[in-house]
């Protein structure tokens, strides 16, 4: 990524942030199209994409980034774009697959029931670093493949990734079996 692009973000260069923003959008959108997406949501996700890039640039974890500015954009829409299909998945199965004779009537307990391995697990998970967390919480809760987080994160390629998850995870394990062995 161009240090100028980084730096006109920084400095709140508000032409050339326009310009930025004007270039890529018709073709995010185009790119959009093929998941069936309307160009009003994907607009819209655009809009949360280049937020995103400007404060990873005000945070300062664009100068390590290695792809264009276009290809690190496209690739937080990208994430939007799924998170997007996920929730109209949801929504629409459920409308489709209920009746309204067919909700029942329930009481929702305030206390949710942890098995013991949960517990465990969300002890020690929340004992690992902020990086760690994130790591695990991007690839196995949302999903997103190794090549993703590099696109989406300040990491530099997907060894870093891959050995960076292998840590974390390892160190979630051993801190759970030497919990188990207490």
């Amino acid at each position: 990524m161009e240090r100028s692009q980084i730096d006109a973000f920084i400095t709140d260069d508000t032409s050339t942030i326009q310009s930025l923003y004007k270039a890529h959008r018709a073709t995010f959108i185009g790119f959009g199209k093929k998941y069936n997406l309307s160009s009003e949501t994907l607009a819209d996700i655009y809009q949360d994409a280049f937020v995103a890039l400007r404060k990873q640039a005000l945070q300062g974890n664009l100068y390590k980034v290695k792809s264009s500015l276009r290809t690190y954009l496209f690739g937080i829409g990208k994430f939007m774009i799924y998170n997007e299909l996920k929730r109209q998945q949801k929504f629409s199965s459920y409308i489709e697959n209920t009746k309204q004779e067919d909700i029942p009537i329930i009481e929702v307990s305030e206390k949710h029931t942890l098995t013991v391995e949960q517990q465990l697990l969300k002890v020690h998970f929340e004992q690992l670093g902020k990086k760690c967390q994130e790591m695990l919480t991007m690839f196995y809760y949302r999903g997103l493949t190794i090549s993703d987080i590099v696109a989406t994160t300040s990491y530099e390629s997907e060894n870093v990734v891959r050995s960076q998850k292998s840590r974390c995870l390892k160190t979630l394990k051993e801190a759970i079996k030497a919990h188990k062995n207490e």
